[in-house]
């Protein structure tokens, strides 16, 4: 069966109403009408929680929903399939990464306030709105996509067998395990990563991964068929839908955190011509150079710190000090992590 229900997840100033469409398939069966909250009706099997545009720019999970929602047979689902298309709608109607200060001062980013505050901020009610959901399930799928120039991927929580299990199963280029707390960087406390919902999800004992399926604000076919197909295989390895996860067989999968060359100073990047996609790389390779764009002098070369191969370049030249220029995928020790 399938059910869709209207959820108000906050309300504007002018109490205007901020809501969103969430779609229950399977065994459960959500509660009918208006709603600030709620919880999928437990099946027979698992459920699983799905959403997409948590950045509002970052359209191609949305598509892989609407697909997902048109090749499913809907009655043959064992267990619970939730769905979200569009988890944020005010950085969805803007385009944009996060909100402006206007709409929520405290916290921009929804991504780093779960499991989110009914009574907190703007952002901290929407995530508790569908924390409803997410909270009851037994595993989650947070869609999302990257740049242009990134080789899609899918990141679990360091160390978590059975989010890399989920993770493998997706079936993307590669995965990448995301070291967290003390075993971060500074980063991790500075930009409140704990706040994810990946992460704040597989704290709580719900295996969580986030794929992200490159290309933003375009709606790219490869990216969405690859999301349409690894959500699909999550299905399967949960036994919501028969068959077994089709992985390809020559996909990447052993791959650990990201190791990111970062700007040391604002400027022009421009990549080297031996910097691409998929590429190997040793530590000191020269990945390209940051320049003064009004004095031309060369303000930085850029120079990988370890060894690995190139999964993300930026391409937008413009850049600020500390942004991230190229990322460097590390092989895992023994293959797994």
């Amino acid at each position: 069966m399938h059910t869709a229900e209207t959820l108000t997840l906050a309300r504007l100033p002018s109490g205007v109403p901020v809501q969103t469409t969430v779609h229950t398939y399977g065994d459960g069966d959500a509660s009918d009408g208006d709603s600030a909250g709620g919880q999928p009706a437990s099946g027979d099997g698992p459920t699983l929680y799905v959403q997409a545009a948590q950045h509002g720019r970052e359209v191609n999970g949305t598509e892989v929903l609407r697909r997902l929602h048109e090749r499913l047979d809907h009655d043959a689902v064992s267990g619970t399939l939730v769905a979200v298309p569009v988890a944020d709608p005010l950085t969805f109607d803007r385009v944009s990464y996060t909100t402006p200060e206007e709409l929520d001062s405290v916290n921009s980013n929804m991504n780093r306030v779960w499991p989110g505050d009914a009574e907190g901020s703007l952002h901290e009610r929407m995530a508790a709105a569908l924390w409803e959901y997410a909270g009851e399930a037994d595993a989650i799928v947070d869609l999302h996509t990257g740049s242009p120039e990134m080789l899609t991927h899918t990141v679990y929580l360091k160390g978590n067998n059975e989010s890399r299990r989920l993770a493998a199963a997706f079936g993307a280029d590669l995965l990448l395990a995301e070291a967290a707390g003390d075993e971060a960087d500074v980063e991790w406390s500075e930009r409140n990563f704990g706040g994810k919902l990946r992460v704040a999800a597989t704290r709580e004992g719900i295996p969580s991964i986030t794929p992200e399926l490159a290309h933003s604000k375009q709606l790219v076919e490869p990216a969405i068929e690859t999301g349409v197909r690894g959500v699909q295989n999550v299905m399967k390895e949960l036994g919501m839908l028969p068959g077994d996860p089709e992985i390809p067989s020559d996909l990447r999968t052993a791959r650990n955190h990201l190791g990111r060359v970062t700007a040391s100073d604002s400027g022009l990047f421009h990549p080297g011509p031996d910097t691409a996609l998929g590429e190997t790389v040793e530590a000191g390779d020269h990945l390209g150079r940051v320049y003064d764009p009004t004095t031309y002098e060369v303000l930085q070369e850029v120079t990988a710190d370890r060894a690995g191969f190139v999964y993300s370049v930026a391409r937008e030249a413009t850049v600020t000090a500390g942004e991230t220029l190229v990322g460097v995928a590390l092989p895992l020790r023994d293959g797994v992590e």
